[in-house]
């Protein structure tokens, strides 16, 4: 007897699927309308059939006004939304002056060291009509804020802003590593930035809670949505622990997922998601509000999987990962250029791949119909499967006693390991084709050309600094940190003494060490 073909999730994959696989299926249980619960073809009742999702280009690196020019650039171009990169000291809590800092100034992303970075990073662009995506995650709340700041200067009220921070801390321990303090200091400042939001920017997203970073370091589909689900239930329970009521939060929560080339299985996860998320949030936490029940998401297609080898085949592979997201009922996307498997992209790569989103909105039929896989043999038995195997996974987390204790035994971390040594092996094995690298080579690559980040942007913004530094009032920034600092040792929101001390250029790093000072910082354990 033949082997039966496995999907990523080791789940297996009939050569067939005909009626005898949905006997047991009740479809009104499982799927509902779209835009009613449980969400399963969709979180709207039309999706696509009235207007596109979000197409959203991650961008940023350099100085401030390179990035600027960058942004003006997707604009001009038809880019609906935003999506800041920070540079690795950014998304860290340190300066740019820093030693720690040194050799990373500018180089994944962009360098925000204080409320004069943000004011050049979006000058000339309308805050208020647009919506800006910031990955940041340990100092998020910093970011925010100095967003803020700035787009009140341009005149435009809180509760006029739209957009996302991702503000997701428990899967940097898991998979980034980007983490500032320990979890349980991180989820108190989550749970801050949850309140303040509800009263200051009451259409932001608070939280991105992300699969999407768990998948590039070798989670399976399955693995992708039951940890970060497993990371979402810890972060609502903690929010309820605050004092906040569920409905009152739990409509801005947002998620970010991966999208695979593995075309089948990734629009089964996403609709088995939305299942999920949908149940847990009724029936264990109480949401009435339908809003609170909906798993809206952003999605990225997938770094790495692209390949440095004939760089060019990546065109196609992001094709198909945006497929794939489009056809799973994504809110927005990113698409990845072609070359960033080799360096930050070119103007020309970029373009191409927000024209790849163009085309399918566009060229195609796969908007004109809600949920068009809703009812295949094939793609219902999927979803099903993928339902189980995460509900499985979510539940092993929970024995050990929810996320962040699953987190300190370093259960999700191995786990994702094992699964990355596995496909590193078939990979290394020949018995996964990755085209371009063990198969179909070409003896010699083509010369290619990338985006280098000029090395005089890190001196340059030191300069700023220092002129920063001298210009502002010293003791009055001192004396706003340690209002942050008294708020952090006790109970208040931390945010309003932060704006204040931003307000009166403190910076990044700054802030960060002001909260280091009382909260310490996350020192791991090995997950082995």
């Amino acid at each position: 007897m033949d082997s039966v073909a496995q999907s990523e999730s080791g789940l297996p994959i009939r050569p067939l699927y005909d009626g005898r696989a949905l006997t047991e299926f009740n479809a009104d249980a499982a799927l509902g309308a779209p835009g009613k619960f449980p969400f399963t073809r969709g979180v709207y009742p039309t999706m696509y059939t009235g207007r596109p999702w979000t197409m959203r280009q991650y961008a940023g690196f350099g100085t401030a006004k390179e990035s600027n020019e960058r942004y003006h650039e997707l604009v001009g171009a038809g880019t609906g939304g935003l999506s800041v990169a920070f540079d690795l000291p950014t998304q860290m809590g340190y300066d740019s002056d820093e030693a720690i800092a040194r050799g990373e100034v500018g180089k994944v992303g962009v360098a925000i060291d204080s409320i004069e970075d943000m004011r050049t990073l979006f000058r000339g662009l309308p805050l208020d009509k647009v919506s800006t995506s910031m990955t940041i995650n340990a100092p998020a709340s910093t970011l925010l804020l100095l967003y803020q700041l700035v787009a009140a200067e341009q005149g435009a009220a809180g509760d006029r802003l739209t957009g996302t921070i991702q503000n997701d801390v428990l899967k940097e321990y898991i998979a980034r590593g980007t983490y500032i303090f320990p979890p349980q200091q991180s989820l108190r400042l989550i749970s801050d930035i949850f309140a303040y939001c509800h009263q200051e920017l009451p259409r932001w997203n608070t939280i991105s809670i992300s699969g999407y970073h768990m998948a590039e370091a070798g989670a399976t589909p399955a693995q992708e949505i039951a940890f970060t689900l497993a990371n979402a239930k810890e972060y609502v329970r903690t929010a309820i622990a605050a004092g906040l009521d569920v409905d009152d939060f739990a409509p801005r929560l947002s998620f970010f997922f991966v999208a695979r080339t593995t075309l089948l299985e990734e629009i089964a996860k996403f609709r088995a998601a939305r299942r999920i998320w949908a149940r847990i949030m009724r029936d264990e936490f109480g949401a009435k509000n339908p809003k609170s029940q909906m798993l809206r998401f952003h999605t990225q297609t997938a770094g790495v999987q692209l390949t440095a080898q004939q760089p060019e085949v990546n065109l196609v592979r992001v094709a198909l990962q945006g497929l794939g997201a489009v056809l799973g009922g994504t809110q927005s996307l990113h698409t990845n250029s072609y070359d960033e498997a080799i360096a930050l992209p070119t103007q020309k790569a970029a373009r191409l791949a927000l024209r790849t989103q163009q085309v399918i909105a566009y060229e195609t039929d796969v908007t004109k119909t809600v949920d068009p896989f809703a009812g295949s043999y094939v793609m219902e038995s999927m979803t099903d499967d993928l339902e189980a195997a995460v509900l499985e996974l979510i539940q092993a987390v929970e024995e050990r006693g929810g996320a962040v204790e699953a987190i300190e035994q370093g259960f999700q971390k191995s786990e994702i390991e094992k699964s990355a040594y596995r496909t590193a092996l078939e990979i290394d094995n020949q018995q996964r084709t990755v085209v371009g690298v063990n198969k179909y080579v070409l003896d010699e690559e083509e010369p290619y050309e990338p985006l280098r980040v000029d090395p005089q942007i890190e001196v340059d913004q030191c300069e700023r600094l220092a002129a920063l530094r001298k210009e502002r009032d010293n003791g009055a920034v001192e004396r706003a940190l340690d209002a942050l600092r008294t708020a952090a040792r006790g109970t208040d929101n931390v945010l309003p003494p932060m704006r204040e001390a931003l307000r009166l250029s403190a910076t990044v790093g700054e802030v960060s060490h002001a909260l280091r000072d009382v909260w310490g910082v996350y020192i791991p354990v090995d997950s082995f």
